[in-house]
């Protein structure tokens, strides 16, 4: 007996992007959770409709992906957005979840790895955001290391960020993505950043100075059929940015906060992110913002450039 094929994947693209599809026009993927675990309402509804503007300034076309109601979407209209940002029970999805969400019909906002997943699935090679997850400190004890790590190895994605969230343990995570093979380039400076900060201490295992010449690398990496994705780590402009030496004060307040209140899982990162919001009096959330919108925008660069 013939085995049935499974149903289709109920996946719905924004007329913008449905429209990019057709054309061939450069598009960029953005995640759903920095709008529904980042920042609060309104700030988070101006803030994604501003990474969107600027994208479509530099002549591609934005994607944010989300799981509604059990349907993909590569993409949302101006409403589903509205509606996303004002969401107070949507699910934080991976790579582990996000088929449940789409099977049981919830509600999910995606992150780096599940974006990752959605983009390539869309044929989208560029995605912007704000910092991946990675090694927490601590994970020797707790092993507790983001999801965000393995999907760069597998998923054919460009991945543009801060650096790694700098509540994290940075060596430990650029060593694994070292070991999973993934090419860590950051854009012009020979140190990688610290999502918040510039600089992390740390030399960055590769560097480069344009939009054209990481779309060339990733375009030799393809022709020599080398998998996985690419991390390309795009420091937070001067202006904006909370000095490491600075930050680190902040971070390790916020991380006993999380001890003492027994934070774990994926609970962990949304919590530091809002104790270091309240410490820094949200001077934290300001940098984020801008550093998204700076990666919104070299990540549009690339796009142009790789078509």
């Amino acid at each position: 007996m013939t085995k049935p094929l499974p149903p289709l994947l109920p996946i719905t693209y924004s007329d913008e992007v449905a429209a990019a599809k057709q054309r061939g026009a450069p598009i960029v993927a953005l995640e759903s959770t920095i709008i529904t675990h980042g920042m609060p309402y309104p700030g988070n509804i101006h803030m994604a409709e501003s990474v969107e503007q600027i994208i479509r300034d530099q002549g591609a076309v934005p994607a944010t992906i989300a799981v509604l109601h059990g349907n993909l979407h590569i993409g949302l209209e101006k409403s589903q957005l509205e509606a996303l940002a004002q969401t107070k029970d949507a699910m934080k999805v991976s790579r582990a979840d996000i088929a449940f969400a789409i099977a049981e019909r919830r509600t999910g906002a995606t992150t780096v790895a599940a974006t990752m997943i959605a983009a390539e699935h869309a044929g989208i090679k560029v995605f912007a955001t704000g910092g991946i997850g990675g090694v927490h400190r601590g994970a020797e004890e707790s092993f507790d290391i983001s999801a965000d790590l393995t999907e760069l190895a597998r998923t054919g994605v460009i991945v543009v960020c801060a650096g790694a969230k700098a509540i994290l343990d940075i060596p430990k995570t650029l060593e694994v993505l070292e070991t999973n093979g993934v090419p860590v380039v950051t854009f012009g400076s020979t140190e990688f950043p610290a999502f918040w900060s510039r600089a992390s201490g740390l030399k960055s295992p590769l560097s480069l100075n344009s939009p054209a010449a990481i779309a060339n690398f990733q375009s030799t990496r393809e022709q020599l059929g080398i998998d996985g994705g690419m991390l390309v780590a795009n420091p937070v402009p001067e202006a904006d940015e909370i000095s490491r030496e600075e930050m680190e004060i902040y971070i390790t307040r916020a991380l006993s906060y999380a001890e003492e209140d027994d934070i774990a899982g994926k609970a962990v990162t949304p919590y530091l992110l809002a104790k270091i919001f309240e410490i820094t009096e949200g001077r934290s959330l300001e940098t984020n913002i801008a550093l998204v919108r700076n990666n919104a925008r070299l990540a549009a660069e690339i796009a142009v450039a790789l078509g």
